[in-house]
């Protein structure tokens, strides 16, 4: 029976660009930045890396459908590199493919890497064109916030809910995002915004207002992992931080075929969670997690996957994001370095940034954000929309927690 990858691979530098409208440079200018972070953190030579694995989303930014920019970019020394894609999850399936090659004994020293300029592709959340036979059938017109406005209604009626108090408890989601993202200097918006200016803000698709929308950014961030024993070797005598577990869980279809599924939840995230939780060896999440970074691409998506997360019960967790459980001084910190909300969401780079965090902060590098001695974080990517989507859960702790 497969035993999974639990402290199997540890994590031997990272590195992140600055997320935002970085017109001043190129996708090659940005994988660059967040390369010679993390070559410098783990203190290594360039050329001792085996295999690269590349996450891009958007083909629309000269970058083709391989990972040869990728190697080209940074004169990688002939090595495999693989490029993947995987929706909003693609930064932690760059990561994932690292880390399962590191883990199976196939390298010794893998890296992954992602990034996205997205602000070239002219890329926006509104309006949508079709886009060939699925979305035609299945989902003509979809948009982003159109899609996740629904999520929001659908689960104000299953919890019998009035709107007013879960657009308040939306805007507690991003107000404290902007108060996370001032104190983070490499994040896209920087600006302190107040729960007034939100709740007044121009609606985007009922009930989400502009504020509860994550915006359009450009960035890169950047793994180098290798086995425990590798690392000691290689003068890593500090602590570690290690992998103790990465699942992915995809719709199948049924949440769009049948009315089993109310629309109301990730059914994908659940899923992910227990083996996630299975793999980690955590039965408890809220007193042996310390801090989240989630995929909040809308408020909404925020609130409703710390229910499916098992940090709040379900139709509970507005109730704890009002009472501030997820705060920077809450039980469970949640999106710490302003998340996507404000950090940013350059799609291919975004799990690779939530990895970043989780590591600063397990390390004690994150400044003026820095949590009390956390022992284990998790990163979750919700990739699509809340009927259709693809989940990665990972989980990282200190290799002796």
């Amino acid at each position: 029976m497969a035993e999974g990858i639990r402290d199997k691979v540890v994590i031997l530098g990272m590195g992140c660009s600055r997320f935002g409208e970085r017109w001043d440079c190129s996708a090659e200018d940005l994988i660059a930045e967040s390369f010679q972070e993390a070559v410098a953190d783990a203190g290594i030579d360039r050329d001792l890396i085996e295999a690269a694995w590349f996450g891009l989303s958007m083909d629309e930014q000269n970058l083709g459908k391989s990972a040869l920019s990728l190697s080209q970019a940074l004169r990688l020394p002939n090595i495999a590199a693989t490029r993947v894609e995987n929706l909003c999850a693609t930064g932690s399936e760059a990561l994932r493919g690292a880390v399962y090659a590191v883990a199976a004994g196939a390298v010794d020293i893998a890296m992954a890497l992602g990034v996205e300029k997205l602000k070239d592709t002219g890329y926006g959340g509104l309006p949508e064109r079709s886009r060939g036979t699925f979305n035609d059938l299945w989902q003509p017109g979809v948009t982003a916030p159109g899609s996740f406005a629904q999520f929001a209604s659908a689960y104000a009626a299953r919890h019998d809910l009035k709107m007013d108090t879960l657009k308040e408890a939306m805007a507690h989601i991003s107000w404290k995002s902007h108060e996370n993202g001032s104190r983070n200097p490499k994040a896209h918006l920087r600006k302190r915004i107040s729960k007034d200016a939100i709740l007044n803000a121009p609606m985007i698709a009922y009930p989400l207002g502009l504020f509860d929308c994550c915006g359009v950014s450009d960035g890169s961030a950047c793994a180098i992992v290798t086995t425990p024993d590798m690392a000691k070797r290689l003068g890593k005598t500090g602590e570690l931080v290690s992998i103790k577990s990465m699942q992915l869980s995809l719709s199948n279809g049924s949440e769009m075929s049948h009315n089993d599924w109310d629309g109301s939840y990730a059914h994908t995230t659940r899923i992910a969670a227990r083996k996630a939780y299975r793999e980690a060896g955590i039965t408890d999440p809220v007193r042996e997690l310390d801090l989240v970074e989630v995929h909040d691409c809308f408020s909404i998506t925020e609130l409703v996957t710390m229910e499916d997360l098992g940090l709040s019960q379900p139709g509970a967790g507005y109730r704890d994001v009002l009472n501030g459980k997820f705060d920077a001084d809450g039980e469970v910190a949640s999106n710490i370095d302003g998340g996507l909300k404000c950090f940013g969401h350059p799609i291919g780079a975004s799990g690779l940034r939530m990895a970043y965090e989780a590591y600063s902060q397990l390390l004690g590098r994150a400044g003026d954000r820095q949590l009390i001695r956390p022992r284990r974080a998790l990163t979750h990517n919700l990739g699509g929309f809340p009927n259709n989507n693809v989940c990665s859960i990972s989980i990282f702790g200190r290799l002796d927690s």
